[in-house]
């Protein structure tokens, strides 16, 4: 697969011009603004005059559809507001936010995930909106702490979590059957759910050839989505990247081990589907498939053959999966700060949490644990969910994060393109991928 082309001139030009505009990047144009305060505060909104603000998410049309319903719900006590709801696909997120930083047109509230929070909070546009915690109708108590910690600099809180879901594996029920395989739930109450155990049954579901095949495993969501084979090296005691990430730590023994293993599942085994191949786990055609939990909503449409989730295969130190994080934020120069602050409050509310749970896994205690969660129509079996995911949650490492992020997953992306090309060994792309990080890391 050739490596696509990166943007780095761009994101120099932006990184620029945010340090400039950090003032004033507002959808107005306007200057400094008064600080946010919710609901709850001191101040109250003017519900007099017509407002509209700006949401922005990377949410698909289903993620929309219950946006639209929920913001519905929220003007039938803010009747003056309307919300002007925009999703860009996730891969072109992070930049259309700097982009629209440097253009002074950014949105009122959107979501960020993890990997993007710390740019912006370096950045600093990232509104402060620790007047919430004095909310006592807001319920600060009932978010699970350890959830806030992304979102937290310096005692100043700077987002409301909504989703916060670990990566487990989904699994064909029916094609395990077919090859007389015990299942990954059994194997990981008897601590035999594996990384060996899981390249063997990769290779056992493998089976056909053509528009028939049907591969054992598929670690990618997308091919920019590497991140999840992090959780081999994890329960080996290793990982990509230190835990501060102010090293890279791939090129170890682990590093090197993560890369032979994937080489070998696409061009030894061909248990797993090779680069640019358009072959999904709904189709029936994988085994096993790596994703966070939000993806229970697609598995849910599926009927043609049964399926469920696992915890991730584990080495000596356990099972170590990524654990993702999403959020609410507000920008400062919000043309609307209160009614911008209200309305993000209102969407992480015990309300708005229990609403969203059909997508996300709740940062809130009293919703995680709800049979409303629990027991969504379609789901996996309620002792599978808090296997693979409540149970997990605590050993879940944060998907990473930095201030040059962009740069350092094109570095990423650039050592993936060599292995699928298999233009360089695992060895070779580990040493590159160190020499071209170690300097962004700084």
């Amino acid at each position: 697969m050739k490596a696509s082309k990166r943007k780095a001139n761009i994101m120099l030009s932006i990184s620029a011009l945010l340090a400039v505009l950090v003032a004033g990047c507002s959808n107005s144009g306007a200057g400094t603004q008064p600080s946010a305060t919710p609901s709850g505060g001191n101040a109250t909104p003017d519900t007099s005059k017509p407002i509209q603000l700006k949401f922005l998410t990377w949410g698909n049309q289903a993620h929309l559809d219950l946006y639209k319903t929920l913001i519905d719900k929220y003007r039938q006590t803010h009747p003056n507001i309307t919300v002007d709801l925009q999703s860009v696909p996730f891969p072109d997120y992070q930049q259309k936010i700097s982009v629209l930083a440097a253009g002074r047109e950014l949105p009122d509230v959107a979501w960020l995930s993890e990997r993007m929070v710390p740019q912006f909070m370096a950045n600093g546009i990232l509104q402060d909106i620790s007047d919430v915690k004095q909310d006592a109708s807001f319920k600060m108590d009932d978010i699970i702490p350890s959830t806030l910690d992304l979102f937290t600099k310096d005692g100043k809180l700077y987002g409301l979590p909504f989703s916060t879901p670990p990566s487990v594996m989904f699994y064909n029920k029916d094609l395990f059957a077919k090859a007389g395989l015990a299942s990954p739930n059994d194997l990981a109450k008897q601590g035999k759910w594996t990384w060996d155990e899981f390249v063997k049954d990769a290779k056992a579901l493998t089976s056909g050839t053509g528009a028939n095949k049907i591969y054992g495993a598929d670690f990618f969501r997308d091919w920019k989505t590497y991140i999840l084979l992090s959780s081999y090296s994890w329960s080996n005691g290793s990982g990509p990247f230190d835990k501060g990430m102010t090293k890279f730590t791939w090129n170890d023994q682990y590093g090197i081990e993560t890369l032979k293993m994937l080489q070998n599942m696409m061009f030894v085994d061909q248990s797993h589907p090779k680069a640019g191949e358009q072959v999904s786990f709904e189709s029936g055609k994988i085994g096993m498939f790596f994703d966070v939990y939000s993806y229970v909503s697609k598995a849910r449409t599926i009927k043609d053959f049964k399926w469920s989730i696992a915890p991730m295969p584990s080495g000596p130190k356990g099972s170590v999966p990524m654990l993702g994080q999403a959020g609410y934020v507000m920008f400062k120069g919000s043309k609307y700060p209160k009614e911008s602050a209200e309305f993000m409050k209102f969407l992480a509310s015990e309300e708005g949490i229990k609403a969203t749970q059909t997508f996300f896994v709740p940062p809130r205690k009293s919703v995680l644990g709800s049979d409303d969660f629990l027991k969504q129509p379609g789901n996996p079996d309620t002792a599978d969910i808090k296997q693979a995911v409540i149970d997990e949650m605590p050993k879940a490492i944060v998907q990473p994060g930095h201030v040059n992020w962009e740069k350092i997953d094109n570095e990423m992306l650039a050592g993936f393109d060599q292995l699928f090309s298999q233009t360089a060994t695992p060895e070779q792309i580990v040493k590159t991928m160190e020499t071209k990080i170690t300097p962004l890391l700084k």
